[in-house]
């Protein structure tokens, strides 16, 4: 029987050889958080190697991601499929142990962690949907939905803004099943960090109404083992466990300095540290008996398997209650989720509201919600702007009772709880803020985009067309770079009609997040057909066709610039132009679509304009270079003043669409 010591000196092994091998990567805290790292996962840590999506696992994040071979050593060792020769092929092309832990890449990872402090934040959500599915679903007798989640995070994590945002939220939601272990070692890249991170961190957590730990010799595997018995102990608050470290603990040479953080420890430092730690074996090479001494497959399997049965009495107390638990944990919408979609869509599209589109998505939330029970909504304290709650909308309590959020002035805190709630399942977040401050929340949708999860962002205010707030708060190139983001899908849609499909076409979508575009002034309804409503997923169709004959000049126009397009088109036709109108609430949609149905939309050959109030580079993707096709926008910053004015001042009029349009003919 391997002795502790010889299991948690595999880790350190394993991480060092990799690092050496790839040369490249950070050796340091696999090496220091060794023993926090057996505590845990040989002694509490609910999971199932053979499944590792089952359901009521506890969920494991790795918040300081940069140390990915402590992660992916324990996947590893304790039965994942993540072979010897995948750690081996650490760091490099198409494996599946990348530099930084990514989701979907081997079994295990709950979430993609590297940008500091987002670990933490998805782990507040996970926590989160873990508390408010154990509220809806638990009965008496039947605790099916009962787990916790584990983070592990650095100095770096607790420097990061971000962290303030969440763990302050923790502690007022009571999320007494997230349970953290800091490992404080004092070093950075640049070094002691004695220098820019000297705040008292025990208090600091104190303050936000945390269990506090403190000063547990991370060394130490029975004091951390004691530690998390208290912490799990601790229902009503969230625990931070304060372990002191050395970095790259073993290294007789280099431990505890900052040149172990994020460098291989070389040729010779590794000869010595085996000789210091009396791990003997060669690179890559672990001993039967401690991979036995890891193994996690059978005690994992038998506890899904005491979970399956309790699963099933609990299926034949409240069989409608677990078939419902099911489907949400599948991600399927209701079996009559296409009925539903059918009849909200024709009934807004018959009611022809002329509403700002912030209204109109406060409509499309009201007609699908009743529906989808799953829905988490939310708002940066911005409800009554956002227009994001609804008639059925409950806000969170103490007792994880609720299905709307304030999240408080905390745009990125909420984007990557989100992430958080998506990624555990059996919800679906949306939330939202002012269009402008999705610049707050930026790498939190790009990881959503990276991660192909699902979670719906909500932007409204999202020109100059909000006014008198001024350039602070009128978004011009957001819109467009959201559009940059690969995976993402931006929906600008400018009417009630395209906001109702734009709503269904993201709550039916899988493996992409959405960023919903929405206006603050009222935009006047839009008349359309059937095959045209229908046509508005795909992203971009005829709305309005030439008459006449064949179009000589196609105008592109979307959210509260359609109807510049729409009024140019009358204009020019006046003037015996044949003008196309296409209205395109989703270019990243469009762009999916094949070509036939592309050049069906925009012919070759006939000039086009773009109008759109935001950056114009953007549109020449679509309307060609100076001289081939035009785009009336704004490329400079906006104004204070009422959004007519702004309008005006800027040049985005009918009066310039029409010009512009004139120009190339």
């Amino acid at each position: 029987m391997a002795s502790r010591t010889d299991l948690t000196n595999a880790i350190r092994a394993l991480a060092m050889d990799a690092v050496q091998q790839a040369n490249s990567g950070h050796p340091g805290m696999p090496m220091g958080m060794a023993e926090i790292a057996f505590a845990l996962w040989n002694r509490h840590l609910r999971h199932n190697p053979a499944n590792p999506g089952w359901a009521d696992r506890d969920r494991f994040v790795l918040s300081n991601g940069h140390g990915s071979m402590l992660l992916y050593s324990l996947l590893h060792l304790t039965g994942y499929e993540l072979s010897i020769d995948d750690l081996k092929s650490f760091r490099q092309l198409h494996s599946k142990t990348p530099g930084h832990p990514e989701y979907g890449y081997a079994p295990g990872i709950e979430t993609t962690t590297g940008p500091l402090g987002q670990g933490i934040s998805n782990a507040v959500g996970m926590a989160l949907a873990e508390k408010l599915l154990a509220a809806q679903f638990n009965r008496p007798g039947h605790q099916v939905i009962d787990h916790h989640t584990y983070v592990f995070l650095g100095d770096g994590c607790l420097m990061e803004g971000i962290s303030h945002e969440v763990c302050s939220l923790a502690g007022t939601w009571g999320l007494g099943k997230l349970i953290c272990f800091w490992d404080d070692n004092g070093i950075s890249i640049d070094g002691h960090v004695e220098g820019w991170f000297t705040d008292d961190t025990p208090k600091r957590f104190e303050a936000y109404g945390w269990q506090v730990i403190a000063g547990v010799d991370g060394h130490d595997i029975d004091a951390v083992d004691a530690a998390i018995v208290a912490a799990k102990a601790e229902s009503n608050r969230p625990t931070l466990i304060c372990c002191k470290t050395v970095i790259g603990q073993g290294s007789p040479n280099k431990a505890g300095g900052h040149d172990v953080h994020g460098a291989p420890l070389g040729a010779a430092e590794i000869e010595a540290t085996r000789a210091h730690i009396g791990w003997s074996h060669a690179p890559f090479v672990v001993p039967e008996d401690v991979y036995a001494g890891w193994n996690a497959r059978e005690a994992g399997a038998a506890r899904e398997a005491d979970w399956n049965s309790r699963f099933a009495a609990y299926r034949a107390a409240h069989p409608e209650l677990a078939a419902e638990l099911e489907r949400r944990l599948r991600g399927e919408l209701p079996a009559n989720w296409q009925e539903v979609r059918r009849g909200a869509i024709n009934k807004i599209a018959e009611a022809g509201q002329t509403v700002a589109t912030r209204k109109a998505s406060q409509i499309a939330i009201e007609a699908f919600s009743p529906a989808l029970p799953e829905m988490l909504g939310g708002s940066a304290d911005l409800t009554g702007s956002n227009l994001t709650n609804w008639s059925g909308s409950k806000w969170l309590t103490d007792e994880g009772q609720g299905n709307y959020i304030s999240y408080g002035v905390r745009e990125f805190g909420m984007a990557a709880i989100m992430n958080g709630v998506a990624l555990h399942g059996g919800l679906r977040p949306y939330g939202g803020t002012f269009l402008m401050f999705s610049e707050y929340a930026r790498n939190a949708l790009r990881m959503a985009a990276l991660m192909k999860i699902n979670p719906i962002f909500v932007f409204t205010h999202d020109s100059i067309g909000l006014g008198e707030d001024g350039p602070t708060h009128q978004p011009v190139e957001q819109t467009a770079t959201l559009r940059y983001v690969p995976n993402m899908d931006v929906w600008r849609p400018a009417d009630t009609t395209e906001t109702a499909v734009a709503w269904a076409e993201v709550i039916e979508s899988r493996q992409r997040p959405a960023s919903l575009i929405l206006s603050r002034q009222n935009l006047p309804f839009v008349a359309r057909d059937a095959a045209q409503i229908e046509s508005i997923a795909r992203g971009g169709y005829v709305l309005r066709e030439a008459d006449g004959g064949a179009p000589q000049l196609v105008l592109i126009a979307t959210g509260s610039e359609l109807d510049l397009a729409l009024k140019a088109r009358e204009q020019l036709a006046a003037e015996g132009v044949r003008v196309r109108v296409v209205s395109m609430p989703s270019t990243n949609v469009f762009d999916r679509q094949d070509a036939a149905y592309k050049a069906s939309v925009l012919p070759r050959g006939v000039p086009r304009v773009a109008v759109e109030a935001g950056v114009s580079d953007f549109w020449r993707k679509y309307v060609g270079l100076e001289g081939e096709g035009a785009v009336v926008g704004i490329d400079t910053f906006g104004e204070s003043a009422p959004a007519p004015a702004l309008y005006k001042h800027f040049g985005i009029t009918v009066e310039a669409v029409v010009a512009a349009g004139r120009s190339l003919l």
